[in-house]
């Protein structure tokens, strides 16, 4: 489908900074839930091949920003009307994102935290064929959040099959 861009500028940086505002928020609820992560992470036994935990949070920040500046696009060429079922979709996925930082890091779910990023990863590809046929460069931002879900999906399963009694 193909949208043209109509919002005056004013109207696209305030639609900027809300949607910046709004994955920024998904990050907070995810946080308020992961108070304690860092503690925690370091009681788990790891795979070698985790990452130290100082950098999940400049990764997540930038995915976050380009989870905002992505929706921003196809509001930007789009708008709501016209892209609707896509913003269900992404939507849906910015809640499925917070609340695995409460079944993981809070209620300390391995098992249910690994059927939950299942469902985000599906979540996120859904949203990233939405977006595709509106903008496609939306859509293309949005993988670099798809390939770090499916790196934490493995870490997921791996902390909980290494970690039966914490998870």
């Amino acid at each position: 489908m193909k949208c043209s861009p109509t919002p005056p500028i004013s109207s696209q940086l305030a639609a900027l900074v809300g949607w910046l505002a709004l994955s920024f928020a998904t990050a907070a609820i995810g946080a308020v839930a992961s108070a304690n992560a860092g503690d925690f992470y370091a009681e788990l036994t790891r795979p070698e091949w985790a990452p130290p935990a100082w950098l999940f949070g400049p990764v997540w920040t930038v995915v976050y920003a380009l989870m905002g500046v992505s929706a921003w696009l196809v509001w930007r060429t789009c708008g709501f009307a016209r892209s609707g079922h896509a913003y269900v979709v992404f939507v849906t996925q910015l809640s499925a994102n917070a609340l695995w930082s409460w079944v993981f890091f809070n209620w300390h779910q391995g098992a249910m935290a690994f059927v939950e990023i299942m469902i985000l990863w599906g979540l996120i590809a859904a949203t990233i064929v939405a977006f595709w046929r509106l903008h496609m460069t939306a859509a293309l931002l949005l993988l670099p959040y798809l390939a770090w879900v499916t790196f934490a999906a493995v870490l997921n399963f791996s902390l909980w099959q290494l970690n039966p009694g914490l998870l």
